[in-house]
């Protein structure tokens, strides 16, 4: 099943953090990158293959924290 949700990320300042959230999430298998501000990203999910637990996990390894 795919969905389309509105992600809000702490700790986004610039655009340096809107291109490397935007590189973080587009290396995830099972996520479309649809948009990218600071603050949030619009994402398209494969919900087989992507989940909340692996963007949090590599948005942190950026320094950024997936807001609940």
């Amino acid at each position: 099943m795919t969905t389309t949700e509105t992600l809000s990320i702490d700790g986004m300042t610039c655009q340096h953090c809107v291109r490397a959230v935007r590189e973080a999430l587009a290396g995830i298998d099972g996520v479309e990158v649809l948009d990218v501000r600071v603050g949030a990203a619009d994402v398209r999910l494969d919900d087989t293959r992507a989940g909340r637990d692996g963007i949090a996990a590599a948005l942190d390894e950026e320094g950024y924290t997936l807001a609940s």
